[in-house]
């Protein structure tokens, strides 16, 4: 089995093309095949460098690697030729001067339904020529049967006046020269597929490829939002990229991703990448749109940074810190007790730093919490406060405990009344770790510090 994956280098690999390219890497290491990278870059006027280098990132990211390639599109622009010529000389494919109005005239004369016939010209536009009679048939994995009566189809334009070859063309080519066995991909590419079979079979006849048939071909259903339209940006992360940005770790987009659209044959939703590639076949893969829901896939996430071990889960964030302007905090000695702290609250790589980042860079400044909790009352427990634990035995975690709540005890306060003016004063902020974790985290000369510091500013 050879599968290939095609991105067009015009944008960012959106979570579509994502999909696309996993559930290829899937099929080759479930089949024990190859999976082709190709690099669809002919729309000279949208593709660019730093495209292909972010989608070759975000693949890397994702953990997906390939057999075969980068293989450029612009860079076979010699075989496709050759393949045109070929079409040519064997009579599958003819010049033709043929404007739209020369179609929709033929059309009004043939009537609508009757797909356009031209005849050879000098010169002009290369068109394919479709057999008279019969039908071409998409035998899809996923969907099934799909004919195509020739008698409808026009025939199509493979290349222009100028001799550059179209999409479907070049695509075509590109497919049989790679000995792909399997095309997965959307199913926005099926209104192509008879037309790239029309090419396979006259180039095969033509005699340009060792190959008897040409490859199978499976469309994926597409990807909606959670509101059951079409996925976009307005339903959240768009990309690979910014999922990526967003902390979310690559075995749980992988295994979200797979869960669009395909069934592991029972309920589970926690799967390894291992159990992926045992259970991926295409034959689970629905035909109805699959939904992509980042609040889902948020809370899966959650599930693997929990289980993330303490000190790999501590490298990762520092990298992730590096990566996102906060370079001094990813060498603080104290990070791993920060991660080991927040790992139970955070679902992401980036919620660490809004929930931790105070204890190890200093204070948020959050006025409406102080004026909620530093108040004249506030300021009264958090004096409190000071003098327990400038006088605590040891500092911590368990005596830190011990103090605060020894504190409500005697004032008769309720926890939240202790513990919230001493975190608006350490961290500036409502939101943080467990509070007896972070001042024992912070220390008792920094604790003591900001307390000073809150009491002072009133």
């Amino acid at each position: 089995m050879r599968v290939r994956f095609a991105p067009s280098p015009t944008g960012a690999l959106h979570i579509g093309g994502a999909r696309t390219a996993l559930f290829n890497w899937l099929l080759a290491r479930h089949e024990r095949g190859e999976l082709v990278l190709r690099i669809e870059d002919t729309d000279r006027d949208r593709s660019s460098p730093e495209n292909v280098a972010q989608i070759i990132d975000s693949l890397r990211w994702l953990e997906l690697d390939w057999d075969e390639g980068p293989i450029f599109q612009s860079e076979r622009s010699g075989r496709h030729q050759e393949a045109l010529q070929a079409l040519l000389d064997s009579g599958h494919a003819y010049h033709s001067n043929a404007t739209a109005e020369d179609v929709k005239a033929y059309k009004r004369r043939h009537g609508a339904e009757r797909g356009f016939r031209g005849e050879p010209e000098t010169g002009g536009a290369v068109r394919l020529r479709v057999p008279e009679e019969g039908a071409t048939v998409v035998h899809d994995l996923i969907r099934g049967e799909t004919r195509f009566e020739h008698l409808h189809l026009d025939d199509p334009v493979i290349a222009r006046a100028d001799g550059s070859v179209l999409y479907n063309f070049a695509v075509s080519i590109d497919d049989l020269d790679a000995r792909i066995t399997h095309v997965v991909r959307g199913e926005d590419h099926l209104s192509n597929t008879p037309k790239q079979l029309l090419v396979l079979e006259a180039a095969l006849a033509a005699g340009l490829g060792g190959r008897a048939q040409p490859p199978l071909y499976a469309h994926l259903p597409l990807l909606h939002g959670p509101d059951g339209r079409k996925l976009s940006k307005r339903h959240g992360a768009a990309s690979l990229a910014e999922l990526r940005e967003a902390g979310y770790l690559p075995e749980a987009v992988r295994n979200y991703l797979a869960l669009l659209g395909w069934g592991s044959g029972d309920d589970s939703t926690v799967l390894s990448t291992e159990e992926l590639v045992a259970r991926f076949e295409l034959e689970q893969v629905s035909r109805n749109p699959a939904r992509f829901d980042e609040v889902k896939l948020r809370w899966l996430n959650g599930v693997y940074i929990r289980a993330q071990p303490a000190d790999q889960l501590g490298a990762r964030l520092a990298s992730f810190l590096r990566n996102s302007g906060h370079p001094e905090a990813a060498g603080d000695e104290r990070l791993q007790r920060a991660v080991e702290i927040s790992q139970e609250k955070i679902h992401t790589l980036a919620e660490f730093w809004p929930l931790a980042g105070a204890l190890l860079d200093g204070l948020r400044d959050d006025p409406k919490a102080r004026e909620r909790w530093l108040g004249e009352a506030g300021r009264a427990t958090l004096a409190d406060v000071r003098q327990a634990l400038a006088g605590a035995e040891g500092f911590d975690e368990e005596s830190v405990g011990a103090a605060l709540q020894a504190i409500a005890e005697r004032r008769g306060l309720k926890p939240g009344e202790v513990y919230q003016p001493l975190r608006v004063a350490i961290s500036g902020t409502t939101v943080s770790p467990g509070i007896f974790e972070s001042v024992a985290l912070l220390g008792r000369e920094e604790t003591l510090r900001r307390i000073d510091a809150a009491l002072g500013a009133g």
